[in-house]
């Protein structure tokens, strides 16, 4: 018997800079996705709960109880909007894998005993196609999927800003795309699923695009 797919409903015990960054996630990947035409929240107005949410989060930090409130309200409020679009994708994903990542959702584990994600480990990088690099990591029962990051190495061996490397369903020889040849990149992988819905990333590898 084939395995239902469901859409995991875990980003709401995310912290608020983990559901800022994921919400924000949701809009770029829904923005014309074939699959998901038509979201019960119209991705403007999604985009606008995220800025405010953002904004409140920015306020809260000057202090005080109203900022405070001001920003569990906007949470709220996204996470609302953010479980309507996620019954959406349940519906329309077809039990296709690839479909329901697409819509920046993660999937929830099929094991009914989860755990807490252990950290990945990168155990290999190997260039693909041009501007392509295939990561692999050792494999974690408890994980849906793994999300990667990646970073430029710039002058005096500094990282730039991380950049998202998208999700992959399995755990060895995941596409990192979009890469400048003759670049040298730190590259993360984190697991996302288990009870506590993301592991921590894994230590930082580098590796030059061909």
């Amino acid at each position: 018997m084939s395995v239902i797919l469901h859409v995991a409903l875990d980003f709401t015990q995310l912290p608020d800079a983990g559901l800022d960054e994921f919400a924000m996630k949701i809009v770029t990947d829904l923005t014309g996705n074939p699959a998901f035409p038509a979201p019960p929240v119209a991705l403007p107005a999604l985009k606008a709960l995220v800025t405010g949410f953002s904004t409140a989060l920015a306020n809260m930090a000057q202090g005080g109880p109203a900022s405070t409130a001001a920003k569990n309200n906007a949470r709220d409020a996204l996470i609302a909007g953010l479980r309507q679009e996620a019954a959406y994708v349940q519906t329309n994903h077809g039990n296709d894998m690839a479909t329901l990542l697409s819509s920046g959702f993660n999937a929830a584990s099929t094991n009914r005993a989860q755990t807490p994600l252990d950290q990945p480990v990168i155990s290999g990088i190997t260039n693909g196609t041009s501007g392509q690099l295939l990561v692999t990591v050792g494999r974690d029962p408890n994980a849906a999927c793994f999300e990667m990051r990646c970073a430029a190495i710039g002058a005096g061996g500094t990282p730039g800003p991380w950049q998202s490397g998208g999700l992959s369903t399995k755990s060895r020889n995941m596409p990192l795309n979009g890469l400048t040849p003759g670049t040298t990149y730190s590259i993360q992988v984190r697991a996302v699923g288990g009870s506590t819905g993301y592991s921590d990333w894994s230590d930082p590898v580098s590796h030059m695009s061909m």
